[in-house]
């Protein structure tokens, strides 16, 4: 089995409505804009680089963020992993972290540009556990483990429904 390439993000194949995530998505203004790719077969990758305002002490990134980056990271990563195994490649399923853990394993300089890297631990039909290590100037500063969910289309509906009634100024394309 030949095993697929994204030339785009996973989040970019994301439909508009469903794109405004803080941390990866493209129709938030505000956001980080974090993009998955697939690295390898195995693994995937995204990259970002923090603003000064991302400070925790000087000099160092705060570790809110880095736990932002790798869930965003996990949940387009199991969307990649999953929307392989299910042959979804072009239309990926989307996912809600159901858990998160952070082990923050040096101190991460503000300033470089972040490398994060994601595998699959685990692929059912609906759980994806992906794994995710994070990298400054090469060397690993964070790891976790995004424990993530498939949503069934027709309940990321009835989300939205909800949050757009909650939130009368919510985008147009968004309802």
């Amino acid at each position: 089995m030949t095993q697929p390439t994204f030339k785009v993000a996973i989040q970019d194949l994301y439909p508009d409505h469903l794109a405004y995530c803080y941390g990866c998505g493209r129709n938030n203004e505000h956001g980080y804009h974090l993009k998955t790719y697939w690295a390898n077969d195995e693994e995937t990758v995204a990259y970002f680089t923090p603003k000064p305002f991302h400070i925790a002490i000087p000099g160092y990134v705060y570790g809110g963020l880095i736990a932002s980056l790798i869930d965003c990271h996990g949940t387009g990563s199991a969307a990649a992993f999953a929307g392989r195994a299910q042959g979804r490649e072009d239309n990926p399923p989307r996912f809600l972290t159901a858990s998160l853990h952070v082990d923050y394993l040096k101190p991460t300089p503000l300033g470089p540009e972040l490398e994060l890297r994601g595998r699959a631990k685990e692929v059912k039909e609906r759980k994806v556990v992906v794994e995710v290590e994070l990298y400054a100037q090469g060397e690993l500063c964070a790891r976790g483990q995004v424990v993530c969910v498939q949503v069934p289309d027709q309940y990321i509906q009835q989300l939205v429904d909800i949050g757009t009634a909650r939130q009368p100024n919510a985008p147009e394309d968004a309802r």
